[in-house]
């Protein structure tokens, strides 16, 4: 334990009074300071070593607000009427009090307030003044003499406990009168360890605290003593800007794809209801298309299509094409397929890719914004972010799709991964990534391998492993979230304590 100066000399000074209960201005006194700030700091030190008891008292003090320091010095304005009054002879009212230059226009209808709860009315222009003047005028005697015991005191104010509470309930309730504030008293007693400290031991010594240039530069620091630094101690935290944490899961998501040898991709909000469902083997009449709640667009209505591309997705939807199945059946309708939308998954972007580049193995991933009619509840939003990604290259498989999550979900710091059985209108086999969190499995998002029938009409030969999870769950999980909405409420308090993803 290595005292600071502050340290030393306040115990030197308490050790002069080893039984006596110290207060501040004694201690202020006794080690020759003007700032109680160093009997605060150096006494919370010696109580955390042990070598003193500090204790702590809370008080309410009371002081005079600036219209209460009008009162003192010019009477309460009730008061001052009240002594017109009492001088006056005959009937008075408004009119005369109004004339005198007992009260400003502007206190005169306060005034009237205040008299009434004395008991004097106003009826027809005129006071009246009920036959208890005795009651009336030691009311008044008691609040002056309120206002002047907190007058004498100046701004230091009076502790609660020394004032009338009748007097404090009536005052605090008027405005501009009276204000209060809570302050600590503190104290410090040397304790068993602090009186047998050697005052032999507290010689105070020159301390270096900050390291120079110029003090390097000479030859006195070799034999300096330099202020002890405790890395333990709690340090206030620093008000700087970060990314939104949403943001920063962006980012650290995408450092893992690129880090796996992803490349990123990306594509438009806009796009058409044949490539965000046709392409994907979402058949036109099925309700399968009702589980996207889609934002169709009026401007634009439509988006063209090339026919070849609408007749490839035809044959497939209609007869199975040449993957060997039989299709949907029905007739299939390109005006269905170029309805403008917003996109329900960004899929599209990577069903796109593969248009593009149906004979280039790969290994891409997007991260977007997708749409959906959502009624906005604590796990839901109309708007939110997805994760898609795709691997197409000729031994593309259900294990390496395995493996490929796993090891993503792993570098998220979730390495308990298992996947099940499930069924996407696209994928085939199709399954439930899910992962252990708080003893508990969650389901995080979706895989499979894409369907001869998607991708037979982009003219892919090689299978495709795909899959997809939304960002808003992820981060949930990632930040401890219970309500989604969290997410994007600009809570500043919040959103400082959130760590650094």
């Amino acid at each position: 334990m290595e005292l600071t100066n502050n340290e030393r000399r306040m115990l030197k000074a308490m050790l002069t009074e080893p039984a006596q209960v110290w207060e501040l201005a004694p201690l202020l006194e006794s080690c020759g300071w003007d700032d109680q700030a160093h009997v605060a700091g150096a006494g919370g030190s010696l109580a955390e070593y042990g070598l003193v008891n500090q204790t702590e008292e809370r008080s309410k003090i009371w002081r005079l607000a600036p219209e209460g320091q009008a009162a003192a010095e010019n009477g309460l304005l009730e008061q001052r009427i009240w002594d017109w009054l009492s001088q006056q002879e005959g009937k008075v009212g408004m009119k005369e009090l109004q004339s005198s230059d007992v009260v400003e226009k502007r206190e005169s209808g306060a005034g009237i307030g205040l008299l009434k709860d004395l008991g004097i009315q106003l009826e027809r222009g005129q006071f009246v003044v009920p036959s208890t003047t005795g009651a009336i005028t030691a009311t008044l005697e008691m609040r002056a003499a309120f206002i002047s015991q907190l007058s004498d005191v100046g701004g230091t104010g009076t502790l609660e406990n020394d004032l009338d509470n009748s007097q404090i309930d009536y005052f605090a309730a008027r405005k501009g009168i009276i204000n209060s504030s809570e302050e600590v008293v503190r104290t410090w007693k040397l304790t068993t360890e602090g009186r047998a400290v050697k005052e032999s031991d507290l010689e105070e010594r020159l301390l270096v605290a900050d390291i120079t240039p110029e003090l390097l530069q000479g030859e006195e620091w070799r034999s300096a003593d330099f202020k002890p630094y405790d890395v333990s101690r709690e340090a206030p935290t620093p008000q700087v800007g970060k990314a939104h944490p949403m943001q920063a899961l962006i980012e650290r998501i995408r450092a893992i794809f690129l880090e796996m040898g992803f490349t990123e991709i990306d594509g438009d909000y806009v796009t058409t209801a044949g490539w965000n469902m046709d392409a994907l083997f979402i058949p036109q009449d099925h309700p399968a298309r009702e589980m996207q709640d889609t934002f169709y667009l009026d401007n634009p209505k439509s988006v063209p299509i090339p026919t070849e591309r609408t007749n490839q997705w035809a044959d497939v939807h209609e007869h199975g094409g040449e993957t060997g199945s039989t299709g949907w059946g029905g007739e299939f309708s390109s005006e269905i397929s170029e309805k403008g939308m917003l996109r329900t998954h960004t899929t599209v972007n990577t069903v796109r890719h593969l248009e593009e580049n149906p004979d280039k193995p790969c290994r891409v991933f997007s991260i977007g914004r997708v749409f959906r009619k959502e009624s906005i509840d604590r796990t839901h939003l109309p708007e939110f972010h997805q994760i898609e990604g795709i691997i197409m290259e000729p031994g593309a498989s259900l294990p390496m799709l395995v493996t490929t999550l796993k090891e993503f979900y792993a570098k998220m710091g979730y390495p308990e991964v298992r996947v099940r059985p499930a069924y996407f209108p696209y994928t085939e086999p199709s399954m439930e990534v899910e992962v252990k969190w708080r003893g508990q499995w969650l389901e995080l998002g979706g895989s499979g391998i894409f369907r001869p029938e998607v991708t037979e009409p982009l003219g892919v030969k090689w299978p495709v492993c795909a899959w997809g999870m939304g960002l808003e769950r992820l981060a949930m999980l990632v930040l401890g979230l219970d309500d989604i909405r969290q997410l994007y409420i600009s809570d500043l308090e919040w959103l400082s304590q959130q760590p650094v993803l």
